[in-house]
């Protein structure tokens, strides 16, 4: 086994995740994340975010706090355990807990009291699908039903997710309560999702042999927590409206099984995502072909194409058409609204800016496709790790070419990047450094 790397030869990214330990990175992480949750208190249009950056930009500060005093101690103490990784564990969970959880409880109160400008709006398009789903036995509205809405309602008739996602809606059809907001049980089913992934994942290096690095795969993890859980983007998310993350969770919890040489147990939890989300099924694919090179594709696809194929199985059966014009017609452009995903990304300026850009816009998310799958055949990941990077970039650049997309949706190429080298194998992290090269290593699947 090749030694690890001295300090001196560390490079980019990994220079700049050790410096003091971690926690200068954990310093600018929360001092940013506290100016912008403060400028969202100060500037945002929209009530439900306004209300979150007011309590979380406190958390982060009391957080950034925490750290200051965690480098003073490091500089008097560099071995003292108040500065070590499970200090920084704490300081993690204290910010969780106070950017977005304490903003999530406190808004789902206050709508509970009567106050309607606490929530976005997926989060009533979802209770809506769960009292639905109890009643009629399908999330969905057909054609008819919407187009007899006011027109002004019609957007909020459309439930543009996988049938699994009424699931959330269900407690608020059952009972009333601030608990049973579709928030609460979007952070319960992420907080279990990401738990039981740390938990794999910290596992893994105690079966290892001495010259591994579990302390630089432990840090790595805290970092890849971090990305999914305080990033601002991930807390306001999960605060206002929260649907995307127990999916990026479930597709994070998928690579921490494949990494540990689960291939079964990873194809069942991207397909529990997929069944929430459209999202998912990128990652989905990529994990099929990571199965493919281990012999164990079919395993995946049980799991990942199976699990949403039948949560679709009762909505087809009672109702084909609302099912349709929710999942497909909708989310095509072709409802009788229009989705008011409109972030100011390159494939919206080309479609928006240029003539025939729709259809320009279009040709390009496909060619990039096709790249895609052009590089999966020619060059499968063999690795969680090469998978992780195949599906954020590939999500990244389908985020910023479609016409209609969400500014929101960037976290999870954000968090499944930040995610890679917590996959890694400690066996073989400390092998070389990871400068660009042996990341292009890792992205040919051959590291």
């Amino acid at each position: 086994m090749t030694a690890a790397a001295p300090p001196s030869r560390r490079r980019g990214w990994q220079a700049l995740d050790a410096a003091a330990g971690g926690l200068a990175l954990d310093l600018t992480l929360y001092a940013a994340s506290a100016a912008f949750a403060a400028v969202t208190a100060a500037t945002s249009t929209l009530l439900p975010h306004r209300a979150w950056g007011g309590i979380a930009a406190v958390g982060y500060l009391v957080a950034a706090l925490a750290v200051t005093g965690q480098l003073l101690v490091r500089r008097r103490d560099p071995g003292s355990r108040l500065a070590g990784l499970p200090a920084r564990w704490a300081v993690t969970a204290f910010a969780w807990a106070a950017a977005t959880l304490l903003p999530l409880v406190t808004q789902s109160v206050e709508r509970a009291s009567g106050r309607a400008d606490r929530a976005q709006e997926e989060v009533l398009v979802v209770e809506q699908a769960g009292s639905r789903l109890a009643s009629h036995g399908t999330p969905y509205l057909g054609h008819d039903a919407i187009a007899a809405l006011p027109a002004d309602e019609r957007l909020l008739g459309y439930t543009p997710y996988q049938p699994g996602m009424a699931l959330f809606g269900l407690p608020r059809a059952a009972a009333g309560g601030w608990w049973t907001d579709a928030r609460v049980w979007f952070a319960i089913g992420t907080a279990l999702a990401l738990a039981l992934a740390v938990r794999v994942l910290r596992d893994r290096p105690r079966r290892l042999p001495a010259a591994a690095d579990p302390p630089r795969h432990a840090a790595a993890l805290l970092r890849a927590v971090q990305a999914a859980t305080v990033l601002p983007i991930c807390a306001l998310t999960l605060a206002t409206g929260g649907d995307d993350l127990p999916v990026l969770a479930l597709c994070l919890l998928a690579l921490a099984l494949a990494a540990t040489g689960r291939p079964g147990r990873a194809g069942v939890a991207v397909g529990l995502a997929g069944a929430l989300k459209l999202l998912a099924w990128p990652v989905a694919v990529v994990l099929v072909v990571w199965g493919l090179t281990r012999r164990s594709g079919i395993r995946v696809a049980a799991g990942a194409v199976g699990l949403p194929l039948a949560a679709l199985v009762p909505a087809l059966l009672v109702d084909r058409d609302a099912l349709v014009e929710n999942v497909l017609r909708f989310p095509l452009g072709h409802g009788l609204v229009t989705s008011p995903a409109q972030s100011p990304f390159p494939g919206h300026l080309i479609a928006t800016g240029l003539p025939g850009g729709r259809l320009i816009a279009a040709a390009l998310l496909v060619a990039t496709g096709a790249a895609i799958a052009v590089r999966l055949v020619r060059h499968p990941p063999r690795t969680a790790t090469a998978t992780a990077l195949i599906c954020g970039y590939g999500l990244l650049a389908a985020i910023l070419l479609m016409p209609s997309t969400r500014f929101g949706y960037l976290l999870y190429p954000l968090a499944l990047l930040v995610w890679t080298p917590a996959l890694r194998d400690p066996a073989e992290a400390t092998a070389e450094p990871a400068h660009s090269g042996n990341w292009r290593a890792v992205a040919r699947g051959r590291a």
